[in-house]
């Protein structure tokens, strides 16, 4: 099958999404559907446990951090279960250790949030082709720093002073990272 930006899209297009920041799920799980994914989304891995059960996902982009548990063992059950699904591993924390771990488990990819759907769709369809050609425009490091601020922000209830503990900053700095506009 192929979509719209002319990508191979195996013939079972089953993506499963497992994450549980529920925005980025549902802004994630459209991006993938326009892109031609059949997309079942899930937010906890109490959730994950009843559609494993009925699906088989060729498919799986999993968040490493769940509020209910690792994403670790959701990507050994999928394994388990289709030993041919390519699964995506994102995470908002990065770490060599973690990255190693996944793959190791059965990951074929490793991608830091925030991820747009264009570079999950590239590690996806391009896992066992050739290397897919580098972003036209990537995001700067300013920019990558500021959505990593923005997120933690926003997960902590945008609360400055918990925010600030988080990231091992002031919090006067803080207040004016967040008081300014985003960089491009």
């Amino acid at each position: 099958m192929l979509d719209g930006n002319n990508y191979k899209i195996d013939e079972d297009n089953s993506l499963l999404i497992l994450d549980d920041d529920q925005p980025f799920l549902k802004r994630l799980s459209v991006a993938m559907e326009k892109r031609g994914f059949n997309v079942f989304p899930v937010s906890s891995m109490a959730e994950f446990g009843g559609v494993i059960e009925t699906i088989c996902p060729n498919y799986a982009i999993v968040d490493l951090r769940l509020n209910d548990g690792a994403g670790l063992d959701a990507v050994e059950n999928i394994r388990k279960k289709n030993p041919e699904s390519k699964i995506i591993v994102l995470t908002g924390y990065g770490a060599i250790a973690t990255a190693v771990a996944a793959v190791k488990i059965g990951a074929i990819d490793y991608l830091s949030k925030p991820a747009d759907a264009n570079d999950i769709l590239n590690a996806l369809v391009f896992s066992d082709q050739s290397r897919p050609p580098p972003p036209i425009d990537p995001m700067s490091a300013d920019r990558v720093k500021w959505e990593h601020i923005q997120r933690i922000f926003e997960l902590c209830n945008r609360n400055v002073s918990e925010t600030a503990r988080r990231l091992k900053m002031h919090r006067r700095t803080l207040q004016r990272i967040l008081a300014k506009r985003s960089p491009r």
